[in-house]
């Protein structure tokens, strides 16, 4: 068996892989020649007091110690067996789908979007400026949103199926070993690309099929049963529907309201992106280290309350990049992602704060259950109006807009397409503008140097999660009044961010095989 050790170094120390082994061979007793392997299982950093330090979790094995074989996954062939509908290629589609494979079980993915390659040139022209594909973006294509996004793998919904598995799945797919082990993993923009592709390479490779520039237009139902799903004309029949189609799909939300299927409104969060230069950041975080070339770009995560509503930063992109998120030519929207290195001179984050069913209620009796989706339109286009020609965004130095005050210059940015200067509390809804600029003052004297002008905000960040919820059984996961649809992910929501999103995909996949042989049994009968 090997030992584990756990050794606190400096950064500089861990590091090296000469200094920890012999620091672990120090620790456990034994003579550094008689180690065979050395391997992280653990790594995390603690710069909550004085100089940043790095806890490091090694297991070490000793020669002629059997050392551990690299994880493989053998799908089996699914060619001819039960088709399974799976709408949407990003993790909860994929994940969903793989699993299904696993089960016997042929899944059946659509995805609207395009594959990562020509999905790649539509991104870039939204970069340029030019036109918006509504089904290619970065919403929309092989992958889902998490392509081109920091790929980040934190998740606290551990609980909601193996973790690990879904870590040595992307490892399987071409990760690197890194995220088995870094406290706060994360792939890299421009790794995921591949890694997706990869995943469904598989799933085509056992038997699975896969889609591209495949809409869902329509349910086939009878009798509250789910028989199949429509593309255009075509309809395709299947045993079961996975809806997996992500936060920004509205039009599905659409369709299934006007096919009769139950929806309900939910909370949500909305905001801002800030941006800051990532040598401040690490500055704050770091507290002056002299060894951060041996750190990686400082990240952060704030909560507050203010008024009784909460502000929180979400998905905090070190050295990364702010991109256009938005799905027509009506909206303004901004995501952040970062490479695999981090290596951009900018740190950006949401910082946001919760929208609650009482915010929208003037809309309840327009749009019913899709009030929330028609609020958040609102405030997609008002900052669309003011963010200028094309994709250029609406933005303020962050002190000014605390202060309230127009920024009369803006700094340099990562935003590619541009922005202009705006009041931003001039049209974000005010509970909105409020909350933001009571929290990034709390911020502020948390992280002093956060609250400055030397950082813009940037408008606006709306897709954090969907407004609408699919509702499920909690022990079927199946939708309560439509047999055979099975909610899955963040569009659903049941997800918020790329392993919840798989995991939940997985859970779906196996409530869909335990009603496929129930079905079968009974139909058998």
């Amino acid at each position: 068996m090997p030992k584990t050790v756990t050794l606190v170094l400096s950064p500089k120390q861990s590091a090296d892989a000469h200094t920890y082994t012999a620091a672990a061979a120090r620790t456990l007793g034994i003579d550094e020649r008689d180690i065979a392997l050395v391997r992280t299982v653990k790594r995390s950093i603690d710069a909550r007091r004085g100089r940043p330090k790095v806890n490091l979790t090694l297991e070490v094995y000793v020669d002629c110690e059997p050392q551990p074989a690299p994880v493989h996954f053998d799908y089996p062939s699914v060619a001819g067996r039960t088709p399974v509908a799976v709408i949407g290629a990003g993790p909860a589609g994929m994940f969903a789908a793989l699993r299904l494979i696993e089960l016997g079980l042929r899944p059946i993915v659509f995805e609207r979007g395009k594959e990562v390659l020509p999905r790649k040139r539509d991104i870039a022209e939204i970069n340029r400026n030019g036109a918006i594909d509504p089904d290619s973006n970065y919403a929309f294509g092989e992958g889902g949103a998490g392509t081109f996004s920091d790929g980040k793998l934190f998740t606290r919904s551990k609980k909601r199926g193996d973790y690990n598995k879904a870590l040595q799945t992307l490892v399987f797919h071409g990760a690197s070993p890194e995220i088995l082990y870094e406290a706060h993993p994360h792939i890299g923009s421009d790794r995921l690309p591949r890694i997706v592709s990869n995943i469904c390479r598989t799933i085509t490779e056992a038997g699975g099929e896969v889609h591209f520039g495949h809409r869902m237009t329509g349910l086939k139902i009878r009798n509250g049963k789910v028989e199949g799903v429509y593309c255009g004309d075509t309809l395709v029949e299947a045993a079961a529907v996975v809806i997996a189609t992500g936060h920004s799909a509205d039009d599905i939300y659409m369709m299934l309201h006007d096919a009769g299927v139950r929806l309900e409104a939910k909370p949500f969060a909305m905001g801002v992106r800030i941006e800051h230069p990532q040598a401040l950041i690490d500055s704050i975080q770091y507290r002056g280290s002299n060894e951060t070339e041996y750190l990686p770009a400082a990240s952060y995560s704030l909560v507050s309350q203010e008024g009784g509503r909460g502000v929180y930063s979400f998905c905090m992109c070190p050295g990364g990049f702010m991109v256009p998120a938005m799905t027509d030519a009506s909206q303004s929207v901004v995501n952040g992602m970062s490479p695999s290195n981090r290596n951009s001179p900018y740190a950006n984050s949401g910082i946001v704060t919760e929208v609650r069913l009482s915010d929208f209620e003037h809309l309840r009796a327009q749009y019913g259950e899709l009030a929330g989706l028609a609020f958040r339109r609102e405030v997609e286009q008002a900052a669309r109006r003011n963010g200028g020609a094309h994709q250029t965004a609406p933005a303020q130095r962050v002190a000014d807009f605390v202060g309230g005050r127009r920024s009369a210059t803006l700094p340099s940015v990562s935003y590619i397409p541009g922005v202009v200067s705006s009041n931003l509390a001039e049209w974000l809804p005010p509970f909105i503008s409020q909350s933001l600029r009571a929290g990034i003052a709390t911020f502020g004297r948390r992280m002093h140097g956060f609250l400055t002008n030397e950082a813009v905000v940037v408008g606006v960040e709306s897709r954090t999660s969907t407004p609408v919820r699919i509702p499920r059984n909690a022990e079927t996961l199946m939708h309560p009044e439509t047999e055979g649809l099975f909610p899955s992910g963040e569009g659903a929501g049941y997800a918020g961010g790329i392993i919840s999103a798989a995991l939940d995909g997985e859970r779906a996949a196996d409530a869909v095989y335990k009603y496929v042989e129930q079905r079968w049994k009974r139909d058998t009968k």
